[in-house]
């Protein structure tokens, strides 16, 4: 039956304001709902903060607290050394920060189990026969396989880059292919480290030998980990020194015969039990909801892993302390979690992230420190432009350390998942020019790190998860 005008409006307008209900009921029932709420007035609330800010900033910049972090990461690393994935060492460090974060006061301090690689490096060396003789400075890299009993004792083709490899593939059978690649940025130059290899053993070379990854050199060889392709035969793999790669290109360029002998008892050993070291302050209203920090446990077996990343895990822990110590205690959750073998490719993080993805709508934001705590400039941030918007109001809270940038795209391997799942992500940005001199090498030590420093770092990461964990909704998805 045909209604008329005014009956039908008047039909419409009850149908509209039903939807506009339950939309309400609904936003109410989602852990975010910052979507209608206009940036104006999100903006006036975070500004509120502005004194709990300052409180955090002067206890660990100016106050009781300052130091901390440093004097506790230095400790650490001191009393355990390097951590590699799958060692005796790693597994001391996770009982100690357990024994720590225990000892400090934090809530609802436990290990998560999951399964780890365990690489051994073995006894290794590298002597150049011709055209004189001369010792290598070289690491293997992780995941590598051994040489023959004996040795590889090979002539060397030196190539720039993949593309020369491929050029020259008829030179290369039988031969140590060495990399003298020119370093370009980390992301990509890395892929020499990562690829060198298996792209090597595609023309018949019997091992590898890959300038490292670093635009500064003191003859210090860098280390990382690399990946074998699928039904390509896995050959011997090391770095060595910049200086030694452009010495080796100089003789190739002058027609020079070069001759090495390769000895690498490196081998990979099964999984082994290994766990996530996780530290809380419950949340006082929403207590299922998380804002996540962190920063990775292990490290390479070589130097302190006091950088890498020694340093991401002191300000993920005095975060929560600092917050604990002025008794404050936010809506929702903070969670510390050190993370376990995150240099053989974040393998204890894909693991959390498959144990807690059933509750990734409780995830508010994840943040990892792996970059180096040097002086802080800023966050990097992925996430919706709404909640964009509303972190750059936080960002204002820490104009008086003068961090305040928030820049695209957040980092880290340990929180790419969950950020590829739409939750938002940050990582911390910091005057980072030298990670790269002293990353997977002997000079990642505590003489890397700076007290001062890392109090800053200390504040922007408890400023930052504080007032995210505290504001009345989660940020926008």
């Amino acid at each position: 039956m045909a209604c008329s005008k005014s009956r039908c409006l008047n039909s419409i307008s009850q149908v509209l304001l039903t939807l506009l209900i339950l939309r309400c009921l609904l936003c109410h029932s989602r852990p975010h709902c910052y979507d209608s709420k206009p940036l104006s007035e999100i903006s006036k609330e975070i500004f509120k903060y502005s004194d709990i800010a300052q409180r955090i900033i002067n206890l660990a910049v100016y106050g009781k607290a300052q130091n901390r972090s440093y004097e506790r990461l230095a400790e650490f690393t001191d009393t355990v050394g390097n951590r590699v994935s799958g060692s005796k060492n790693l597994d001391l460090a996770i009982k100690y920060m357990y024994n720590a974060l225990t000892r400090d006061g934090l809530e609802n301090v436990h290990l998560e189990q999951v399964k780890i690689p365990h690489w051994v490096r073995g006894e290794e060396s590298a002597v150049m026969l011709l055209p004189r003789n001369h010792t290598l400075a070289i690491l293997g890299l992780g995941s590598s396989v051994g040489t023959p009993l004996g040795g590889i004792e090979a002539e060397v083709m030196v190539v720039e880059s993949f593309e020369e490899l491929k050029k020259r593939a008829s030179e290369a059978k039988g031969k140590i292919v060495v990399y003298n690649q020119p370093f370009v940025s980390y992301g990509e130059t890395v892929a020499y480290r990562a690829s060198g290899a298996s792209e090597a053993a595609k023309v018949g070379a019997v091992a590898s030998l890959i300038r490292s990854v670093t635009p500064f050199s003191i003859n210090s060889p860098h280390t990382g980990w690399q990946w074998y392709q699928p039904g390509v035969p896995q050959i011997p793999t090391a770095c060595i020194t910049v200086e030694d790669a452009q010495m080796m290109a100089r003789m190739a360029r002058r027609g020079q015969r070069i001759v090495v002998r390769l000895t690498m008892g490196a081998q990979t050993l099964p999984d082994v039990d290994s766990y996530n070291t996780v530290a809380e302050i419950t949340g006082s209203k929403h207590p299922e909801q998380v804002v996540l920090l962190s920063g990775h446990l292990d490290s390479w077996d070589v130097g302190q892993g006091a950088m890498d990343d020694g340093g991401g895990v002191a300000i993920s822990w005095e975060a929560l302390s600092l917050i604990r110590d002025l008794g404050l205690r936010p809506k929702r959750t903070l969670r510390t979690v050190l993370w376990s073998a995150e240099e053989p490719g974040g393998v204890g993080a894909a693991q959390y992230f498959q144990q807690h993805k059933v509750n990734i709508s409780n995830f508010d934001l994840v943040m990892e420190s792996d970059l180096g705590t040097f002086s802080p400039l800023g966050l990097q941030f992925t996430g919706s432009d709404k909640a964009r918007a509303i972190m750059k109001e936080v960002m204002k809270l820490l104009a008086p350390i003068n961090v305040t940038s928030l820049e695209e795209h957040g980092e880290g391997t340990d929180i790419n998942m969950w950020m590829k799942a739409g939750v938002p992500g940050a990582s911390l940005h910091t005057a980072d020019q030298r990670y790269f001199w002293f990353h997977h090498s002997d000079g990642d030590t505590m003489s890397v790190q700076n007290p001062e420093e890392m109090n800053l770092c200390s504040a922007v990461w408890a400023v930052v998860a504080y007032v995210v964990a505290d504001l009345e909704e989660m940020l926008p998805r």
